[in-house]
């Protein structure tokens, strides 16, 4: 297991019941493919868990917030979660540092398009999820400052 997982943690504010979840959520599909590992070694799975995951998430706390509008409801969270406000909290935590990368993506650098870190950080979400529940979620968000 990577020795900065502990770093990631603390920039996460959350630790990890099951360390094997974290280290799934930072192994690209191309970089597990290289070690001879299946598509349960890699984060492509979790980053669909945790997309749907922060969706939840988000709306429980506009609901709790008071917002009871459908459309209102759903424009919000639109604008909340998207692929830019994740790749800029993955930027806030330097979660590309953490990442067991493919070597054609670390040789292209491929963390600085878009929707990669975007990915990364719904990945980390899911593995929260499956370790903690929509809590562990909620707490990394919120310790992001992902609700400010």
């Amino acid at each position: 297991m990577n020795p900065l997982y502990n770093e990631l943690e603390d920039s996460l504010g959350y630790r990890f019941g099951d360390r094997a979840l974290l280290g799934r959520a930072m192994t690209r599909f191309a970089a597990a493919k290289e070690e001879g590992q299946g598509d349960d070694h890699s984060m492509d799975a979790l980053a669909t868990l945790g997309d749907a995951v922060i969706d939840v998430v988000v709306l429980e706390h506009l609901i709790a917030g008071g917002m009871e509008s459908k459309g209102e409801l759903s424009l919000t969270k639109m604008n909340m979660v998207n692929m830019t406000v994740l790749r800029r909290l993955a930027e806030s935590i330097s979660l590309d540092q953490y990442v067991t990368w493919g070597k054609g993506e670390s040789g292209q650098e491929i963390w600085r398009s878009g929707r990669v870190l975007a990915e990364c950080m719904e990945a980390v979400c899911g593995a929260a999820y499956l370790d903690g529940g929509t809590e562990a979620v909620r707490k990394i968000l919120i310790h992001l400052a992902f609700f400010l």
